[in-house]
């Protein structure tokens, strides 16, 4: 993998932003936007500032609106003003010479790491979830949430007010990105094949470790790239580790596998986001904990809790 940066000091922002989910249901708004707030009572942040991270401010996302305009996705205005204040914001970090972690949030947050980014040079993509999040108008009559579809965009295949804001796109070259952790079952499995780099499945991921090495060093070693971001929605991880998502489908990797591969990443990367994280559905905060202390195993590179 590329050069080490672990040496670099690094800002922590905070993209408490639920703007691309779909309402969980009728006349209730996602809880994803608390995540920073829940992993701040978990401690997280204290430990970050003791590592040496400072934090980089809170981009405040505009008002929800649960309705879906056509031939448009949920929140678009909103959405797209939010992505443009985190893209800035990302990219003073970057600037500063700072490696960034964003917490968000929900997946739509990557296409503010994606306009700071782009607007920088060529940067590869280690997207690391659930699911593909391959959803975009080419294979779907239902888009719209872009929570789901943030990985299209990213690689250009959304509408061109997503995919192409302020004439960026595509953000990412779909052979500077990998795609790991999606189910077996995933709708939009065998088009992310074909597109990406590599994609390499939760259950390929827990059987062949290796091959999942040399799918993220296909991109973080891959010649003319100023870096690599890596995205992290934390339904990868199997429900009965942490059930406290939108969408949670059995089959996801254990915490060992997640803690492990962003150990590896941390100090090679540019920055790191968490996403999809919902502490409505975590009453007790035992799951912020528990994100909390990957989060903390990952930065610091030692073993923490299994």
């Amino acid at each position: 993998m590329e050069q080490s940066s672990a040496s670099l000091p690094f800002a922590v922002i905070e993209a408490p932003s639920n703007l691309g989910l779909r309402p969980p249901e009728t006349g209730a708004v996602p809880g994803a936007d608390k995540a920073p707030a829940a992993l701040r009572e978990a401690g997280l942040h204290e430990r970050l500032r003791a590592m040496g991270g400072r934090e980089a401010g809170v981009i405040v996302a505009g008002r929800y609106l649960p309705d879906v305009a056509s031939g448009a996705v949920r929140n678009q205005a909103a959405l797209i003003d939010h992505s443009r204040r985190l893209g800035r914001r990302i990219g003073q970090c970057l600037d500063a010479s700072q490696r960034v972690l964003v917490l968000g949030g929900d997946c739509s947050i990557l296409l503010g790491a994606a306009l700071g980014l782009r607007s920088r040079g060529r940067f590869g993509l280690v997207h690391i979830d659930g699911h593909t999040d391959f959803r975009h108008p080419g294979n779907s009559s239902t888009f719209g949430s872009l929570a789901g579809e943030d990985l299209a965009a990213a690689v250009g295949l959304h509408l061109p007010q997503i995919s192409d804001i302020d004439s960026l796109g595509p953000y990412f070259r779909p052979d500077d990105t990998v795609h790991l952790g999606c189910r077996d079952d995933d709708e939009h499995l065998q088009e992310c094949r074909a597109v990406l780099a590599d994609t390499v499945t939760a259950r390929d991921w827990i059987a062949h470790p290796r091959r999942t090495t040399e799918a993220v060093k296909a991109v973080t070693n891959r010649p003319g790239l100023d870096g690599t971001w890596v995205h992290v929605d934390v339904d990868v991880l199997d429900p009965g580790i942490l059930p406290a998502v939108d969408s949670p489908d059995p089959g996801g990797v254990e915490t060992r596998h997640l803690a492990d591969l962003l150990a590896q990443l941390w100090p090679i990367c540019v920055g790191l986001q968490v996403c999809v994280f919902d502490p409505d559905l975590d009453p007790t905060g035992q799951h912020a904990l528990l994100l909390a202390s990957i989060l903390i195993e990952a930065l610091e590179g030692s073993p923490g809790p299994r």
